[in-house]
């Protein structure tokens, strides 16, 4: 990839070194100075003899030695002619801090493709453009002019300067954790995230991954990349944008369903990343994988010195899935032995006033808890720290002994331990102590309950990761012949959608269940259809030009009568015209009505970031108005349409009301997976709806289905 010889450079040029002290030019030399590091510098700029007692180069071609590193800080307009010398002198990378590219309208759009291009031909590696920089701090490679970064074992990736600086400001004035290295990403002209990912999960002083972003040039192969990295490091990360809905499509109620949160939430899970929505617990989050043991079996303990507080936590942590098992009757008698008599202990376990006169009763508990082989983890809440400021300067001891007890727990149980004091604005020692140790301690219940909530849900993923897909198509789905043909006759007609008799044959060539139906150019037809299928009929208008039948009075339902085929047949075309006289009818669809059931939508869209996605939900007219629906990242695992099903809101419907039979939900699993096999077989299809399909209490019918191809396939 190019990205060692970045990060770990040997020598940096400085293009656009400056003598102006509020200049980029001049403060990533100084930094590089002042924080001695140990590879060579080399400022460049042709009208300046020398910078900080540094010889300065005319350009990075006169530099004499070798070169790893360019960071160009010069205006946008001059970048590809930087580059290019850059190329010509060797150089692996650049480091571009300039703005007016891709973000900046159509101009920047063009000076960022050329940069791309240049940087291509010399085979130069780009970071940015508009980035604050990197920096490798193990290394004392800052390229961006933060002061004092601490050093420790997350990599901090981020599109936004200010929310680096916050997190960084946080790790030095609340924990004792640091980085191993910064990138400001900026446009992800050439470099993408997922790139970051693959360098970082080799590195040796990396152990989590810590991300802000705002939008993936590239999802799918983010998503890709997170799947493996995740099965040897974690990744925190925050996505802003969550309230932003995805543009709509016409013509699909997929597409206009499919909200970049959902999508983004369930995809990020299932490849193991902590998705982190409070801004105040992104840090934290990687504090805790950075420094403690993972809870494989989601099971936590809550110690308490307070009632309020530990039925808070509790509430809490149930919130974040999180399970509080009731201990085991030896355990119990343990902890009763060391708590005075009205002491809950249940879980949470509430000391009741036991720790005012003897703190070291959270140690002898805490042993008691984590060596039940049935507690995975636990957490402290209430006043440890305060012993001693609240009650007698003398406890301040028996904490400090506490705390060295609890570190050592840790390790020997290999079990974590997270803690939430009232008393950590005042930085006791004993809470010093717990951060030797690693053991984090937080003033706020929610960030605490977060944390260790952190521990078990990267536990849980790594115990169960084997079942869920890779966000590859690796099933093999080949198309079918008939299917390609159907595509290929609607492309000659010069159409990107296919009509509804055309999808559900190709449905149907793949096992789907599709409604009995046939297709009549005029009412006579129509009757001699309705009378072959021999019942109650549904007659739907058929054109390309008319997607949403309903809105257009294309529809007509339970149809009996010859008769009333034949003014219902006559009315659809009316409506039809007088919707859109320019349509192009091919006429309309005869249906057998499908029986009683409830009516589902099943859709697909290709979504800007991630790719190919798949929705589940409630169906009929008033879909886009509940919008009670679920989303998962094409192709989707075996397991996946159980979880699909049971988490929308409406679940207890498919179980059956009122007398209602329960509908057949292995059905709807098993045309899950077929719509998954159909967009492997055919990546020519852009969109496709199935709305309504009526599950019945024994097996499911598509009664409707809307199929809309890519405008451009080679």
């Amino acid at each position: 990839m190019g990205l060692e010889r970045i990060f770990n450079a040997q020598s940096v040029a400085i293009v656009g070194a400056s003598l102006d002290e509020k200049k980029r030019g001049f403060q990533a030399i100084r930094t590089l100075l002042d924080d001695k590091y140990e590879g060579e510098i080399y400022p460049v700029n042709p009208r300046v003899d020398r910078i900080l007692r540094m010889k300065c180069h005319k350009s990075v071609l006169d530099i004499e030695k070798h070169v790893d590193l360019a960071l160009i800080t010069t205006p946008a307009r001059t970048v590809s002619s930087v580059l290019r010398d850059c190329g010509r002198k060797g150089i692996a990378g650049a480091v571009i801090v300039a703005g007016g590219f891709g973000e900046f309208g159509e101009e920047g759009r063009r000076l960022e493709t050329e940069i791309v291009h240049t940087a291509t031909q010399y085979n130069i590696r780009i970071i940015g453009p508009n980035t604050s920089g990197i920096i490798n701090v193990h290394r004392n490679m800052n390229l961006v002019g933060l002061k004092d970064v601490p050093r420790g074992n997350i990599a901090l990736l981020t599109q936004s300067g200010n929310v680096a600086l916050n997190l960084i400001t946080e790790a030095k004035l609340k924990s004792q954790k640091g980085f191993s290295y910064y990138v400001g990403v900026g446009n992800e002209a050439d470099v993408k995230f997922h790139e970051y990912l693959e360098f970082f999960e080799n590195d040796p002083n990396t152990k989590v991954i810590l991300i802000y972003v705002e939008g993936l040039r590239d999802g799918r192969k983010f998503l890709q990349q997170a799947y493996k990295t995740t099965t040897k490091k974690p990744i925190v990360l925050l996505k802003s944008g969550r309230s932003v809905t995805g543009k709509k499509s016409a013509g699909s109620h997929t597409g206009a369903l499919a909200g970049i949160s959902e999508v983004a939430r369930t995809s990020f899970e299932r490849a193991g990343i902590i998705n982190i929505e409070n801004y105040d617990a992104l840090f934290p989050a990687a504090e805790v994988l950075s420094s403690l043991p993972l809870i494989y079996n989601n099971r936590v303990a809550i110690l308490a010195d307070g009632g309020g507080h530990a039925t808070i936590a509790a509430d809490l942590l149930t919130d974040h899935g999180v399970k509080l098992p009731t201990l085991k009757k030896k355990t119990q008698a343990r902890l009763r032995e060391v708590l005075p008599q009205n002491a809950s202990v249940h879980n949470p376990i509430d000391v009741a006033g036991g720790t005012d006169s003897n703190p070291a009763i959270f140690a002898d508990c805490a042993r008691i808890l984590l060596e039940d082989k049935h507690i995975g983890g636990l957490l402290i809440v209430g006043l440890f720290g305060g012993y001693g400021i609240r009650f007698a300067e003398r406890l301040k001891f028996i904490e400090e002994d506490a705390a060295h007890q609890m570190g050592k727990l840790v390790k020997e149980t290999g079990k974590p331990i997270v803690l939430h004091s009232l008393y950590n604005f005042a930085k006791p020692h004993s809470l010093e102590l717990l951060r030797y140790y690693e053991i984090p301690v937080y003033d706020s219940l929610d960030i605490a309950c977060k944390s260790i909530a952190v521990l078990s849900q990267h536990g849980h993923h790594s115990a169960e990761r084997y079942n869920k897909a890779s966000f590859v198509f690796k099933w093999g789905a080949k198309a079918k012949e008939e299917g390609e043909a159907i595509i290929s006759n609607a492309r000659k007609e010069g159409r990107n959608v296919l009509l509804e008799h055309e999808g559900k044959q190709l449905l149907q060539l793949h096992g789907a269940p599709v409604s009995l139906d046939r297709l009549a150019e005029n009412a006579d037809e129509a009757v001699k259809i309705a009378k072959e299928l021999g019942s109650e009929v549904a007659l739907k208008i058929v054109s390309p030009d008319i997607l949403h039948k309903t809105d257009a009075g294309g529809v007509k339902l339970n149809v009996k009568t010859e008769e009333e085929v034949r003014i219902c047949f006559k009315k659809i075309m009316e409506n039809a015209r007088q919707y859109n006289d320019k349509a192009d009818i091919k006429g309309i669809i005869v249906s057998r009505m499908a029986g009683e059931g409830v009516e589902i939508i099943i859709g697909t869209k290709i979504d800007e970031q991630f790719g190919p996605v798949i929705m589940f939900g409630i169906g009929g007219i008033l879909v886009e108005v509940l919008k009670d629906v679920s989303f998962r990242v094409l192709p989707i695992s075996r397991i996946a349409p159980k979880s699909m099903i049971s988490e929308i809101k409406s679940y207890p419907i498919l179980n059956g009301v009122r007398g209602r039979p329960p509908v057949d939900k292995r059905a709807i699993s098993t045309l899950l997976l077929t719509v998954s096999e159909v967009i492997e077989a055919y990546p020519q299809i852009q969109e496709m709806d199935m709305n309504p399909v009526i599950a019945h209490e024994d097996g499911i019918t598509i009664v409707d289905t809307r199929i809309i191809l890519k405008k451009t396939w080679k």
